[in-house]
């Protein structure tokens, strides 16, 4: 699954930075992941690093973007021209 950030967001600016796949992004809002680009850092680090910088805890799983650890592997390679 791609991850999701909810309305408890309070716009802090620590999670764009930490993502290295530019998945996240300021919206009308509150900050946003792309869903095309989110891997859960799967590729790059062991745990989401946007979830382990969060101050509110407000980085959820997305349910409507479920995806295994093969499928969010394979986006990672396509993202990073790997595949």
């Amino acid at each position: 699954m791609s991850l999701i950030i909810t309305d408890e967001c309070i716009n802090c600016d620590v999670c764009e930075p930490e993502c290295p796949n530019e998945a996240i992004s300021q919206g009308e809002e509150i900050y946003v992941i792309d869903p095309s680009k989110c891997t859960e850092c799967i590729g790059h680090y062991d745990e989401p690093q946007c979830q382990q910088v969060c101050p509110v805890d407000c980085i959820p799983l997305d349910p409507n973007h479920k995806e295994s650890e093969e499928q969010l592997m394979e986006k990672y390679l396509v993202l990073t021209g790997q595949l």
